[in-house]
């Protein structure tokens, strides 16, 4: 495949997730809920329809720590055409450059001036979270400037619609400069698990790369049974850990179970090298996890069959209204104990409309929200109004309409205002000229006697 059609498709499937990211709702909606959560930013998404069902501070700046090989993976896969056969010589350079930087490593101090495959250079970088792994991919494919490749990361940020997130190196490393939110961190996500092997990859909790006879171990002991403990979720997959001082605890993880898929962004857990060590993030996300998995579901909140309003409609014999419902069925997932007083439609229509109207043909919009006691209203949808039935036009009451419509229009009334200004001038013209004709009549009457 060439570098061109990697392009492209990459272009293609970034458009893909911008529009499915914004489909849903047209506003985030965040539903009540018990769990302690303790990370300082979060949103939970349905991965089956796009839908923020839970957030907070999902749009406050955060270091992301080693949640960045997530980009990382993405630009270095999408410029590397051929995973399983291409080899990278491990350079001396780089892993000296990661000396006292507290680093989480994949060892491969031990293969320098080895060449390793790509492909095990990627388990390498996304499930012991080597910053070795992801230094020598970004040197590769940055023909030796790291920088050049920090600068594809973010070109990839822009286009995949990151308004609060700018890379200043590959792997996570704390830079002030570096940060993302938990939004955004969404989207680059959900575009990472359209790509090659990026959701084996991350969900693998070890691996043995070629020529070596100890395997890797996950960073995420969501996924890990044999290492997780307590921490073992038996629901979740992948997808990316990330921890510094700075940053805090932070995770990119999702789960399925009973036909349901979330995803769960997590940044800024307590977290404090010595002293606060626990991982806060990971029951953070099961706990998010099993609140959403148990008390959400998936439900049609308005259907095409429910009328929503009645419009007005003008040039139709015999009808003067129509019934409004939705253009087509609107999923969307809410709390279990949900009651249609949760449910509240408000909707966006002109005063009236003409004849024709067609099924397929919006005349109006309805914004869909779900209401809390004692809370405000929280946008789900934004959905679109069709007529419930066509309606014919009259053409009799057409042309009525546009004899209706000439007489009320302004250039008409004008021209009318400008024929009676005329006529009264003709009629005072008329009658001044009358009067001088009957004053010299009289003139030359009295002239003859």
């Amino acid at each position: 495949m060439t570098k061109l059609t990697l392009k492209l498709l990459s272009t293609l499937m970034a458009l893909i997730v911008i529009l499915s990211v914004a489909v849903l709702p047209a506003g985030a909606i965040s539903y009540s809920n018990k769990v302690d959560v303790k990370s300082k930013s979060v949103l939970l998404v349905s991965m089956d329809n796009g839908q923020v069902v839970f957030e907070r501070d999902a749009d406050s700046k955060r270091f992301p720590a080693s949640t960045t090989k997530i980009m990382t993976y993405i630009v270095a896969v999408e410029n590397i055409p051929d995973l399983e056969n291409t080899r990278i010589e491990i350079k001396k350079s780089i892993i000296d450059e990661l000396n006292n930087t507290g680093s989480s490593m994949a060892y491969l101090g031990d293969h320098i001036g080895d060449k390793v495959k790509v492909i095990d250079l990627l388990y390498s970088m996304m499930v012991p979270s080597g910053n070795d792994a992801a230094l020598t991919l970004a040197d590769y494919v940055g023909g030796g400037d790291v920088s050049k490749f920090v600068q594809m990361m973010n070109d990839k940020a822009a286009e995949l619609g990151c308004e609060n997130t700018h890379f200043e190196n590959p792997d996570g490393l704390h830079n002030e400069n570096h940060y993302t939110t938990a939004r955004d961190l969404y989207k680059i996500t959900t575009y990472a698990l359209t790509l090659p092997y990026f959701e084996q990859i991350s969900n693998a909790s070890e691996y043995t790369c070629e020529g070596d006879d100890t395997p890797l171990v996950t960073t995420n002991y969501l996924i890990d049974e044999a290492r997780g403990g307590e921490y073992y979720y038996t629901y979740a997959k992948g997808i990316k850990t990330g921890t510094t001082d700075e940053a805090g605890r932070c995770l990119v993880t999702t789960a399925s179970a009973d036909g349901y898929s979330y995803m769960a962004i997590l940044l800024g857990a307590p977290y404090k090298e010595g002293e606060m060590e626990e991982y806060y993030t990971f029951t953070d996300a099961a706990d998010l996890f099993r609140w959403a998995l148990v008390d959400l579901e998936m439900e049609t909140v308005k259907n095409t069959q429910t009328p929503v309003c009645e419009q007005k409609v003008k040039l139709a014999w015999g009808r003067d209204a129509v019934s409004l419902v939705p253009e087509k069925n609107l999923n969307a997932i809410v709390p279990k104990d949900t009651k249609p007083a949760n449910i509240v439609v408000e909707t966006d229509t002109p005063e009236e409309v003409k004849a024709p109207l067609y099924t397929d043909k919006p005349v109006g919009t309805a914004n869909v929200y779900y209401v809390e006691e004692g809370k405000e209203k929280q946008l789900i949808a934004t959905v679109n109004l069709v007529p419930a039935e066509q309606i014919e036009k009259s053409g009799i009451l057409e042309v009525l309409d546009v004899i209706g419509t000439i007489f009320k229009s302004y250039w008409f009334l004008i021209v009318i205002g400008i024929i009676v200004l005329l006529l009264l001038i003709y009629i005072i013209a008329a009658k001044i000229h009358r009067a001088r004709v009957k004053r010299n009549r009289k003139v030359k009457h009295y002239r003859n006697f």
